[in-house]
């Protein structure tokens, strides 16, 4: 790896501590309509742009996330603050975990802190999330420090300078898809094993209260009211 490269590589390290995340406080405390929303993260997450023209997130994305029972529906077409924070975790998850593990995520998370269910927020649990990840930045950029120098180490033996540089900055890479993936592999576990069962067991304690409602006979009295009530009607 040349000394330009490497130079390069280390200016896109040191560009991570710049990185600015949306804070709660960034977020208007009234609620927003589509474009709005669109404009918003537009602005806000453009750093996160790999071309310039790329769009961070659309109407449609926002519609299937709402289909898909990641994110809650609007209240008449307006996003609440909680919208927005959960659509701001979407907007990094989506990256590297697909709809259906995001989903896995999401339903305890709205189904314990979304809408005043908790004594804790999704605000609260967004402020102290981001606060751990900005704690990782130095660690983060300190490990992709030494990854570059192991990658200049590699390939000692070959002796052609183009050949080395290019096989240099392909283990960088290398090392660093790897890391990708064994985390990527971690978080699915832990999706498999600890949320999925989670999510499965409180659709059957659903279940279970739909069958005991239907053993109340309460409940049989009123069908066999409304039954009653429905022939009467008939015959008026």
């Amino acid at each position: 790896m040349d000394i330009s490269k490497e130079e390069y590589i280390s200016s896109l390290i040191d560009n991570l501590k710049k990185v600015r995340y949306i804070m709660p406080d960034d977020i208007p405390n009234i609620d927003l309509y589509m474009d709005q929303v669109t404009t918003f993260m537009d602005k806000h997450l453009k750093s996160s742009k790999r071309y310039s023209d790329d769009k961070l997130l659309t109407k449609t994305m926002i519609n299937n996330y709402t289909k898909n029972e990641l994110l809650p529906p609007p209240n008449k077409k307006k996003y609440t603050k909680e919208h927005m924070l959960l659509l701001i975790f979407i907007y990094y998850f989506k990256n590297i975990l697909s709809i259906s593990d995001i989903q896995s995520i999401f339903n305890p998370l709205t189904e314990r802190y979304y809408g005043g269910k908790s004594d804790i927020g999704l605000e609260e649990i967004y402020k102290e999330i981001f606060r751990l990840e900005n704690e990782q930045t130095d660690a983060l950029t300190k490990d992709m420090i030494r990854k570059i120098a192991k990658a200049k180490e590699s390939f000692g033996f070959v002796e052609d300078k183009e050949d080395h540089d290019f096989l240099s900055m392909f283990s960088f890479i290398c090392m660093l898809s790897f890391d990708v993936y064994m985390r990527k592999h971690i978080i699915e576990q832990i999706i498999d094993n600890s949320l999925k069962p989670y999510m499965s067991s409180k659709s059957k304690e659903n279940h279970s209260d739909i069958k005991e409602d239907n053993k109340d006979p309460n409940m049989k009295n009123n069908k066999s009211n409304n039954k009653n009530n429905n022939k009467g009607g008939a015959k008026q």
